[in-house]
């Protein structure tokens, strides 16, 4: 069994609440690669697409990913975009399972409308972008993920105990 579980996905799919939510079911530990990321620079994510722009916060992420390498027992709730790189589902996938938390675009915007710290969405019609960035994402997350779970119209407890329950049966 592969001691870590891998949450990927768009903003707004759940994985900071269900991640928290499952590292208490699980009895695991639990990282966020943003806040890992935030922490290794000492700027908020917004701050680092300001100031470096996408790609180097891509690379960053990079870095963050092959340090998942040293974790166990741990859920590891990811940004929206690391699924971008292969390297990084390459790293993820060495010692974890992957759940990709799927989401309608209006779904998340419902989520996320009223968040400040989203700097992909910082456009005129958020809706029409959160679209946009799924149907080009699709691949990738599909790709990425060893289980997929349908987060619309779902409390916390129903994803979190779906996953548990395809986790421990892994």
């Amino acid at each position: 069994m592969k001691s870590n579980l891998v949450l990927v996905g768009f903003m707004g799919a759940g994985k900071s609440v269900i991640g928290k939510t499952l590292a208490k079911m699980l009895e695991m530990d639990i990282v966020d690669t943003d806040k890992m990321i935030e922490s290794k620079m000492n700027m908020k994510i917004n701050e680092i697409f300001e100031k470096y722009g996408e790609e180097y916060f891509r690379n960053i992420e990079t870095e963050i990913a092959k340090d998942c390498l040293n974790f166990s027992n741990t859920i590891i709730s990811t940004g929206g975009g690391i699924v971008l790189k292969e390297e990084n589902i390459n790293y993820l996938k060495q010692n974890s399972v992957v759940f990709l938390l799927n989401a309608s675009a209006e779904t998340i915007y419902d989520r996320v409308k009223n968040k400040t710290d989203r700097p992909l969405l910082k456009v005129e019609n958020p809706l029409e972008k959160i679209k946009e960035m799924l149907e080009f994402r699709k691949k990738y997350y599909e790709g990425s993920a060893d289980h997929i779970i349908t987060t619309d119209n779902k409390s916390i407890m129903e994803v979190s105990s779906e996953i548990k329950k395809i986790y421990i049966t892994n």
